[in-house]
């Protein structure tokens, strides 16, 4: 089926995306790999119309900052599946189709007679992309999992957060964004098949495992040396009795500095003993020290308990454009913990134009949105679309592609189906 935005690599295909607020991610990747993706309502609006921040406060299903961020280059139409005329409908717009992105529990949409078996009949060529917590089986595939468990039951929180404190999970949910983020990549995989073999098939994605995949090198180091990786603040442990420090503060937030042996990050660490001293702030322990003969990563706390006061003194006197101009000049493994005030001037990301600029009809003001994941010289990621209004592309689906009378839609629309 064609796109209408007639732009991106994934033009030609379409894409139904059933998915709920916290799985959106996996349609909006495609979306704007230039798939036409449908976001699929029920008729009074997607859950993630009120969840917040909102435009200027103002609380209302088209004002939510959420919706607009993960929806921006879809399409919206309105239906419920949960009845049968919904039912019907989703089963024709199949066949046009070319993926179909799902988050529900498992077997929700098979108990609706929308499963996968009785939608490939329809549409062979079909990938289906199904989003959980833990996999469609397994003893926890029904288990409801919000972020915190979810960051808990995978191992994330175990490493996140301070030694002499509880185990803390990251300010932003995060567990389902890298579930949806593994569905996009599960996609595109299945759609590597089908071109090769024109068949489709069933991606069963769990948040669990793709979140375990972001674990560094703590199930590798169980792995091979029996280490158990604990959280460690601002350091990072790297075996059983070695650590490196990495997140440090400065005057006006922190900066991150590999502080460790090696050829690379030990480089610098004997830079910045260096510029200490220029800065009439010198360690001569330090100095005696020549850390490119330290092993990387190698670091043992006792070792940390007198090497890391004077290096944090001097770092707690300088600004983080200090500290980054002074690393870029003197080829140190050093960079700022960028805030959103940060980012949005950052000027790297302005000069290549990263932020994306559109005026919204209604508000009459150009609104600012997140640019492209990626720069294709032939098939450039663009934002061709703001978010959808409710129900917005009804027409253009059921009565231009479908056929549907007005007559036929307004008695849908009656009947709680559109």
């Amino acid at each position: 089926m064609e796109a209408t935005n007639g732009v991106g690599m994934l033009n030609p295909y379409r894409v139904l995306d059933l998915t709920g607020p916290e799985c959106l991610l996996c349609g909006k990747i495609l979306a704007d790999l230039g798939a036409d993706v449908l976001q699929i309502e029920p008729p009074d609006g997607h859950p993630a119309r009120h969840i917040g921040p909102f435009y200027h406060d103002e609380v209302q299903a088209e004002r939510s900052l959420y919706w607009w961020s993960y929806t921006a280059n879809k399409r919206s139409i309105t239906l419920d599946v949960t009845t049968p005329g919904g039912q019907a409908l989703l089963k024709r717009l199949v066949p046009t189709a070319d993926f179909l992105l799902e988050s529900g529990p498992p077997g929700a949409l098979e108990a609706l007679g929308l499963g996968y078996e009785t939608l490939a009949a329809l549409h062979p060529a079909l990938i289906m992309v199904s989003i959980t917590p833990f996999g469609q089986q397994g003893p926890y595939a029904h288990y409801k999992a919000p972020d915190l468990v979810g960051m808990a039951m995978s191992g994330f929180m175990f490493v996140t957060g301070e030694p002499d404190r509880a185990p803390v999970r990251v300010g932003f949910p995060h567990f389902a964004l890298h579930g949806a983020g593994a569905g996009a990549s599960g996609a595109m995989v299945a759609h590597m098949h089908r071109v090769l073999t024109g068949k489709g098939q069933h991606v069963d994605v769990s948040c669990q495992e793709a979140m375990a995949r972001a674990l560094a090198n703590a199930p590798q180091s169980y792995t091979m040396e029996h280490a158990i990786i604990q959280r460690q603040g601002a350091y990072r442990q790297m075996g059983p009795t070695s650590f490196m420090r990495l997140t440090w503060p400065c005057q006006d937030g922190y900066v991150n500095f590999q502080f460790s042996g090696g050829q690379g990050s030990g480089l610098g660490v004997n830079q910045i003993v260096r510029w200490m001293a220029e800065e009439g702030m010198p360690c001569p322990e330090l100095e005696a020290v020549d850390f490119t003969t330290l092993g990387y990563g190698l670091m043992t706390p006792e070792m940390m308990a007198w090497m890391v006061p004077p290096i944090e003194r001097f770092i707690l006197s300088k600004t983080k454009r200090e500290l980054f101009e002074g690393a870029v000049t003197r080829r140190i493994m050093l960079f700022p913990v960028s805030t959103s005030a940060d980012i949005v001037m950052d000027p790297q990301l302005q000069a290549r134009q990263y932020f994306q600029h559109l005026t919204h009809p209604e508000l009459h003001t150009p609104m600012t949105f997140l640019g492209p994941f990626a720069r294709l010289s032939a098939t450039p990621l663009t934002l061709q679309r703001l978010p959808p209004s409710l129900g917005e592309h009804n027409r253009a689906i059921y009565q231009d592609e479908l056929g549907l009378s007005p007559a036929a839609v307004a008695m849908l629309r009656e009947q709680g189906v559109l």
